[in-house]
């Protein structure tokens, strides 16, 4: 390896590291509504109606993602080996399609664990 691609990966590695650092000792002090004379507001409705749209695409994404299977599989089964090639071909990006759909809900939570625990 090249001496000056080692030092800047070096140096890329040690602002990374600084970042992260930073990042977690980082304090935000800020005003609320209630030290401004307001009413509080929760999140719970919020909540909710994030965990319903999440709910619903999840659930439409997985019955489209299967009724598309069902089709792929028909039409494999009934073509000639031109088409077998051809559907074969069209089928990776259904796959990472439909595990990306089926993982949705459980990336979304990850997310939302995530960005609750700042």
């Amino acid at each position: 390896m090249n001496v000056k691609l080692k030092k800047t990966i070096k140096i890329g590695l040690v602002l990374i590291l600084l970042i992260i650092i930073f990042i977690n000792f980082y304090q935000v002090s800020a005003f609320g509504f209630e030290d401004l004379g307001g009413t509080s507001v929760t999140n719970d409705e919020a909540k909710t109606v994030g965990n319903r749209i999440i709910t619903l695409i999840s659930t439409a994404g997985s019955i489209i993602s299967v009724i598309v299977l069902v089709v792929l599989g028909i039409k494999y089964m009934m073509g000639s080996a031109e088409e077998k090639a051809e559907y074969k071909s069209s089928l990776m990006p259904y796959v990472i399609g439909s595990m990306i759909v089926f993982a949705a809900s459980t990336i979304a939570g990850i997310i939302y664990q995530m960005a609750s625990n700042f």
